[in-house]
């Protein structure tokens, strides 16, 4: 094992943007070697993946744009996990309102940072089988496509760059993983 390394010192903390989903603060630090350094913080709640695969062994996944990169992307339902809401909870709710399933044998894969150098998002990743009907309605600002893939394309699919989004690419390998 590795040699532990000492915290940073937070000494100075401004903060810059407070809005709906995240808030952004720039920090002042002290290294462990007394230099001090500048530090962009973005806070986001936690939130949560899922992967869900149907009996016949397909995954389902989710079409949407990305408004920040001009583009569409190819990604496992997900979603931020609401104030007194637990982990599945979230999941089962991000299911219903995404794909308009719930999950009979919902399974913990586990956790992930989004982005640690400058983002607090945890990400709870799980599986989710024996899928039944149980719609919500989706949020009033997504477009969503629900799309279905045989399991054993997914490596490929990752491999070709056609699966690029990050969070969705850490729960399909734990999910394949689990699925041997």
């Amino acid at each position: 094992m590795g040699q532990p390394i000492q915290p940073e010192r937070g000494v100075d903390s401004r903060q810059i943007y407070d809005g709906k989903i995240l808030q952004l603060h720039v920090d002042e630090v002290e290294l462990p070697n007394g230099n001090r350094a500048t530090r962009e913080v973005v806070e986001h709640s936690d939130a949560v993946v899922i992967v869900p695969i149907d009996a016949d062994g397909h995954v389902l996944l989710v079409r949407q744009y990305r408004y920040p990169i001009a583009r569409d992307l190819l990604e496992a339902p997900a979603g931020g996990i609401d104030d007194g809401e637990k982990p599945d909870e979230a999941a089962q709710r991000e299911l219903r309102e995404e794909i308009g399933l719930a999950s009979e044998r919902l399974e913990y894969l586990g956790q992930f940072w989004s982005t640690p150098g400058f983002c607090t998002e945890l990400m709870h990743a799980f599986v989710a089988r024996d899928l039944v009907p149980s719609p919500l309605s989706p949020d009033e600002d997504e477009a969503i496509v629900v799309e279905r893939y045989p399991l054993d394309s997914l490596r490929t699919m990752i491999a070709s760059g056609e699966i690029r989004d990050a969070k969705t690419i850490a729960a399909l390998w734990m999910a394949l993983d689990t699925s041997n």
